[in-house]
C-alpha cells in the first residue's frame, strides 16, 4: 500500500490499455481500482460479491440481466452505482469514460461466470499501479 496521496488524475494518466484495471490502493481486503474503458466489455456475473463503479470522467453504461427483464443503467460522470453480486451485467461506453471500482482483492475482472472474451478485454484482478 503507498503510504502518499495518489491523484486519480495522475494514475489515469500512467496507463492506455482499456478494459484492464490498476489498482490504486487497498482498503482492509478490498482493491480500489481504475480502468479506462471503451466499447463493451463481456457479460458477466460476480457470484459472491457486489461490483461499485464511479465514474470519474465519459459515461458508463450498464447492462443487468435481471428477473424482471434487461435494462440499462447510464451513468454520467460523478454518478455511482453498485451491481448486486448474483446479476448478469454488461459494462459499456461507447464514447469512453474513466471508472473507479471498489471490489474484494482477487475479483476478476470478468467474474466468476463470463461470455467468450474478446481480444479488447483483460482477465485480471487488477494490475500494480506504475506511477
Amino acid at each position: 500500500m503507498n503510504l502518499e496521496p495518489i491523484a486519480l488524475s495522475q494514475a489515469l494518466a500512467s496507463f492506455d490499455a482499456l478494459w484492464s484495471p490498476r489498482i490504486v490502493t487497498r482498503v482492509n481486503d478490498y482493491d480500489v481500482r481504475v480502468a479506462k474503458v471503451e466499447g463493451e466489455h463481456v457479460w458477466h456475473v460476480h457470484d459472491d460479491t457486489d461490483e461499485f463503479f464511479l465514474v470519474l470522467e465519459g459515461e458508463l453504461d450498464i447492462a443487468l440481466r435481471e428477473p424482471g427483464g434487461e435494462r440499462t443503467v447510464r451513468l454520467p460522470t460523478g454518478s455511482v452505482f453498485t451491481v448486486p453480486r448474483g446479476t448478469e451485467h454488461r459494462p459499456s461506453a461507447p464514447a469512453g469514460a474513466a471508472i473507479l471500482m471498489f471490489e474484494p482483492t482477487g475479483t476478476s475482472s470478468v467474474g466468476d461466470r463470463h461470455a467468450e472474451l474478446p481480444g479488447h478485454v483483460d482477465a485480471t484482478t487488477g494490475h500494480p499501479l506504475d506511477i
